[in-house]
């Protein structure tokens, strides 16, 4: 069997230099540890790396910025730009697809709308594709971070804001929230193939052994002869607690927010 590599074509875009030492900081393995015991499963042995400082916010309004590189980072699936101020100071942020080094970009609470600058929700015309979205004013970027992922501006009603999520949900968000224009670069992430065994574990994920291939007593599933059923009616954690479609969010307070839920029409 040949087993191809495939990695985004995109890669070639990124600039070959070294990451910008004064936005690093270590990154502890954890191995899915906390105070020494395991918390999640299957983690450990990866590559070491450092941490890349990325800002997600917005602390400089009204200045520009220009795009120096775009780099690959290890911690996540998009790929990030260097920008400096006019004044020397260098940051990183995700970065949009089609930005390119060299480009201008500007946060400020209105501006022009062009891939990688960033202002309100209520100054975004409707139609218009954004990423790394506020939840609640000042509190920096939380939704839509992922590779090749974006959310469209639907509407503006009252002091909120209606977004279509990558996930189809259509969720209102305040309008003094902060969205980067764009969609989030890397695009082809999603058709990426890892190729061998070998990368999971560069990558800090250990091999997971089906429950019913264990014996008895050390999953709900283990036991019998042969390849058996798991004898369940329902699948079960190797604690013994429900698995698939188990209900696990408690937030819900924040259905209010949700004008259309991404489970509808499916």
């Amino acid at each position: 069997m040949v087993i191809t590599k495939v990695r985004s074509k995109f890669r070639k875009l990124l600039s070959k230099k070294e990451p910008e030492k004064s936005l690093l900081v270590p990154l502890p393995s954890k191995a899915g540890r906390s105070k020494g015991k395991i918390t999640v499963r299957h983690r450990g042995g990866r590559h070491k790396r450092m941490y890349r400082i990325i800002e997600f916010g917005q602390e400089r309004l009204g200045e520009k910025a220009k795009v120096l590189a775009l780099e690959y980072d290890p911690n996540r699936t998009a790929f990030i730009a260097l920008i400096e101020y006019e004044d020397g100071e260098k940051k990183y942020i995700i970065a949009p697809h089609n930005l390119k080094v060299g480009d201008e970009i500007i946060f400020d609470e209105k501006t022009e709308v062009k891939v990688g600058n960033r202002m309100k929700l209520k100054n975004i015309p409707v139609g218009t594709d954004v990423y790394n979205i506020e939840l609640y004013p000042g509190g920096g970027g939380k939704l839509v971070r992922a590779a090749g992922t974006s959310a469209k501006v639907l509407a503006h009603e009252g002091k909120y804001t209606l977004l279509k999520m990558p996930s189809k949900e259509i969720r209102k968000v305040l309008s003094e929230c902060f969205a980067s224009i764009g969609v989030v670069s890397n695009p082809e992430h999603r058709y990426e193939k890892l190729g061998k065994a070998g990368a999971s574990r560069h990558r800090g994920i250990r091999p997971t052994v089906r429950g019913s291939a264990m014996n008895a007593k050390d999953h709900p599933h283990g036991g019998g002869e042969g390849k058996a059923p798991i004898g369940l009616p329902y699948p079960k954690t190797p604690w013994g607690k429900p698995a698939l479609g188990v209900k696990t969010r408690r937030r819900k307070h924040t259905d209010k927010y949700i004008v259309k839920s991404r489970h509808e029409n499916k």
